[in-house]
């Protein structure tokens, strides 16, 4: 699978676990790619499949590679551990939101107009980050009370969802 292998630590910034990746090892993956750039990620030899992630261009030429909580699960790995990265671009990426919007959820957005303003402000890869997180969920209760509080913080109510504090809709 891997277009490239190093070893690097794991650090954190805030709540986000990552590696960087230097300006050079991300140029043998797309050369000139300035923006987020998607890539299969093992840590370890881990997980079995690779995981699509998306590295964040750090403004210098490098990157961060943030390490999803089920990566570093599958790898058995946590913040400061030495671990062996293995990455490739993924041709298979595609932009946007991967998971369907829950039909409740899109109703609510239509009832309370500033909640829908605010979600269509947000950033591509933040909504797909909220359909992914809803996707996941098991219970219905579980999913109906996230969606309350996503409604709610959308609505400008300041308030903690998805481990960050929401602020005015964002």
């Amino acid at each position: 699978m891997a277009l490239l292998k190093f070893s690097a630590v794991i650090k954190i910034i805030g709540i986000n676990p990552y590696v960087t990746v230097s300006r050079s090892q991300a140029e043998r993956l797309k050369v000139g790619w300035r923006k987020p750039m998607p890539v299969l990620v093992k840590v370890n030899g881990w997980p079995k499949e690779p995981w699509h992630i998306n590295m964040m261009p750090a403004g210098n030429g490098e990157f961060y590679l943030y390490l999803h909580g089920d990566v570093r699960k599958a790898s058995s790995t946590q913040v400061g551990d030495e671990v062996i990265i293995e990455l490739d671009f993924d041709e298979s990426y595609k932009n946007g939101p991967q998971h369907p919007m829950p039909e409740p959820f899109a109703a609510a957005l239509e009832r309370v107009p500033i909640a829908q303003t605010n979600w269509d402000k947000l950033p591509p890869s933040r909504q797909k980050e909220v359909l992914r997180y809803f996707s996941g969920l098991k219970s219905a209760e579980a999913r109906e009370r996230n969606m309350k509080k996503a409604l709610a913080v959308l609505a400008g109510k300041t308030e903690r969802f998805m481990g960050r504090t929401w602020h005015n809709g964002s």
